[in-house]
């Protein structure tokens, strides 16, 4: 496995494997893996030749209050955990050479960017879509694999790859949880023993939401009502940002029925610390 921060010298490596009719799947991640990375890592090896994870912190889909300077970072882990795990090629440029001193082009999605998390984290997905371009347009990828925790953000870079005609395919796989049932998230290890307690009320928010759609209960105000309830009652300590059933593939409200493969999204917070979680409703 090699460990590659230019983006010039990876290109070199990629024209070399598609001379040889190589497949090449692509993990974009910002590092302190867990699980989940590996579960995407996993899926990307069995389906194609080569394997790049990309680890990358990207300072452009952080708002001046977040958390940058705090996320969580461990390159030596990441770099054991992923030769153990099949990895070809690691891509960890350093943020000043990967967007240079003069770099001033965006990539956005207009509507999709705006609403749910982009309601409370104003450019944010700017800055996904902004560095998913440039990551696609250097690897060239056959395949991408993104986790279902972050469901908001596959929905707006599915978009922004049929807009812009990526010759790629994108990958969802399922949420990988913590033996308590919280997604596994980098950011959890922000939390404090007690926080991490009541976050576990956001996947258990989620069941309860898609068990009311199996009691059938199909109005997506009482689906909300019933998840709002359990963080409300179980995680005191954390802000409710929004629980809401969307439609999968345009993330509109659902307005009156919810049916099955509409979406279940939740956010809340505690301190600077955002969790998402979710669930497609189905009977």
């Amino acid at each position: 496995m090699l460990v590659i921060g230019e983006a010039t010298q990876l290109r070199e490596m990629i024209s070399y494997w598609r001379k040889e009719g190589d497949s090449i799947g692509l993990v974009p991640t910002m590092g302190f893996l867990h699980e989940g990375h590996l579960s995407l890592v996993s899926a990307a090896r069995k389906q194609n030749k080569k394997v790049i994870v990309s680890i990358f912190v990207n300072p452009l889909q952080f708002g001046p209050n977040e958390d940058f300077d705090t996320y969580p970072r461990n390159a030596e882990r990441d770099v054991e955990l992923l030769d153990k795990a099949g990895c070809d090629v690691i891509f960890m440029p350093d943020a000043r050479t990967f967007y240079g001193n003069s770099f001033q082009s965006h990539v956005e999605v207009e509507n999709l960017s705006k609403i749910l998390i982009g309601e409370f984290r104003p450019g944010h997905f700017r800055g996904v879509t902004t560095v998913c371009a440039k990551l696609f347009n250097i690897v060239m990828p056959d395949r991408v694999y993104f986790g279902q925790k972050d469901f908001q953000q596959v929905a707006v870079i599915r978009q922004m790859v049929h807009d812009l005609n990526f010759p790629l395919e994108i990958n969802m796989l399922p949420i990988v949880r913590e033996p308590s049932g919280l997604a596994m998230s980098s950011r959890n290890a922000l939390l404090t023993s007690e926080q991490k307690q009541q976050a576990t009320a956001l996947s258990a928010a989620v069941k309860t939401g898609n068990e009311t759609f199996e009691n059938g209960v199909h109005d997506a105000r009482l689906i909300e009502a019933a998840a709002r309830k359990v963080i409300e009652q179980h995680a005191p300590g954390f802000t409710i940002a929004y629980v809401v059933v969307v439609d999968a593939k345009t993330l509109s409200l659902v307005l009156d029925k919810a049916k099955d493969s509409d979406v279940l999204l939740v956010e809340a917070y505690a301190d600077k610390v955002r969790l998402y979680d979710n669930i497609v409703l189905s009977n």
